[in-house]
């Protein structure tokens, strides 16, 4: 695959970079150690040119892409290297240096749509804060820029949004939301972590589209920091594989993929899944006993003011499954999955319709009884920080439930963490360290340990 314009390295290759990382390492402190997670990387981005960081969770990538724009974490630093912008070494720069940058000349789109947005203002402040920063435009023509730029990453009713608060949207909805700041003041660089792994796979091509013209028309870079290979195949004119902090290889996209060198890059492509019929799941439960139920669910909610119509978000949905079976709910953001699992869960009611477990409709329990059935029906959030005990190690967090259904000593709660964490591949070393600490898929694999 490639991409839909063909980048000239030749020309490029005459041109100054416009991000260029010269033997970067970069490490984390506790208490009195220091550790290196980043070791010695170095490579360039040129005006127009796609780069993407791949590699599995925890390889270094985000912190790669955090520490050029300068949000590490707070015991996070360079231990050394360069980091040059056009030219010129930003990586002794003030905070204060960096803020007039941001935005401006260098755009960050995060990974976590939610922890990301402030939960208190409306989405069109957000949004008009940028401009506000580094463009003093009159209020109207503002407002007017606001509604536009949602409108073209692709959120309806980009009036509404406007006033609406990150709550009110989808996970996906929110990361469009992220875009849009990040391309309001059309950037000399864009670094974008995991910028489509909330949305649906035909927002994903919209926004991506978008990334494309932003480079062709105003030569603007991109890094992609992403773990879909099939995303960095299509769009990358260079990959990076990264692992274990440092890069195992680096070269045209269509070269890798022919030809990879390195035997780890070999057996990340070998473990891409495919979308095929060869792995279906059993069908030999179906017609067995259900143990959910879902009968004429129908959610409302209302867009605001007296006398507005209200919007439906599940609309007359049944449907039943058999113990033993796995089941896929699919569909484009904001068309319902979320508001139908938080039904499942009890954590809204629906306004009509019944949710059946076990035989026993859930929408009826309140109190303690609400409290057991979650012990027995769990949700994996789509967004695992937001999730998480920002002040809590993991260790505490995986331990939670233990100690909130399973009155048992402490010793064997410990050893149930420590089998759990390495049910899910997460390093007992990691226990100690609390989840700012983490990189977006250890995150994942925590929530999943909680469940």
């Amino acid at each position: 695959m490639s991409l839909n314009v063909s980048f000239n390295r030749t020309a490029a290759e005459q041109r100054t970079p416009v991000l260029a990382l010269e033997d970067v390492s970069i490490a984390y402190s506790s208490g009195t150690q220091s550790q290196r997670v980043v070791h010695n990387v170095s490579f360039s981005i040129y005006p127009g040119e796609v780069v993407a960081l791949v590699g599995e969770s925890g390889s270094g990538k985000t912190t790669t892409a955090q520490a050029i724009i300068g949000l590490l974490a707070e015991n996070g630093h360079l231990q050394e290297g360069a980091i040059r912008l056009n030219g010129t070494d930003i990586s002794q720069w003030s905070q204060r240096r960096l803020d007039a940058l941001r935005g401006a000349r260098i755009s960050l789109i995060p990974q976590d749509p939610t922890s990301s947005l402030n939960p208190v203002k409306t989405i069109g402040a957000q949004v008009a804060e940028i401009l506000n920063i580094h463009r003093r435009l009159p209020r109207k023509q503002r407002d007017e820029r606001v509604v536009e730029l949602l409108a073209r990453v692709g959120l309806s009713h980009p009036e509404l949004r406007a006033k609406q608060y990150p709550h009110e949207l989808s996970g996906g909805m929110k990361q469009r939301v992220l875009i849009a700041i990040a391309i309001a003041l059309q950037p000399a660089l864009i670094i974008a972590d995991e910028p489509t792994s909330a949305l649906d796979v035909t927002v994903q091509k919209r926004i991506l589209d978008l990334i494309d013209e932003l480079r062709q028309e105003f030569g603007t870079a991109v890094l992609f920091v992403t773990h879909d290979l099939a995303v960095a195949a299509e769009r990358a004119d260079r990959l990076l594989v990264f692992r274990h902090g440092k890069v195992q290889e680096q070269g045209i996209t269509a070269e890798v993929l022919s030809a990879p060198k390195s035997e780890y890059t070999r057996q990340l492509f070998a473990d891409v899944p495919a979308l095929s019929g060869k792995h279906r799941a059993s069908l030999r439960a179906t017609g067995g006993e259900a143990i959910l139920r879902v009968e004429n669910l129908v959610k409302d909610f209302s867009l605001g003011g007296k006398g507005k119509p209200a919007f439906r978000a599940v609309d007359h949905v049944s449907f039943t499954i058999a113990r033993g079976t796995t089941h896929s709910l699919v569909g484009e953001s904001g068309s319902g999955k979320t508001t139908l699992a938080r039904i499942l869960l009890g954590f809204q009611r629906p306004d009509s319709g019944s949710v059946l477990i076990d035989g026993q409709d859930i929408t009826q329990l309140k109190g303690e009884a609400l409290r057991q059935l979650r012990k027995q029906i769990q949700l994996v959030y789509q967004n695992p920080f937001a999730s998480l005990d920002p002040s809590q190690t993991l260790f505490k967090v995986i331990e939670e439930p233990l100690l909130n259904y399973e009155p048992i000593a402490a010793d064997e709660r410990r050893r149930r963490v420590h089998s759990i964490a390495q049910r899910v591949a997460l390093p007992l070393e990691l226990l100690d360290r609390k989840p700012r600490e983490l990189s977006g898929g250890q995150r994942q694999r925590v929530a999943l340990a909680v469940r």
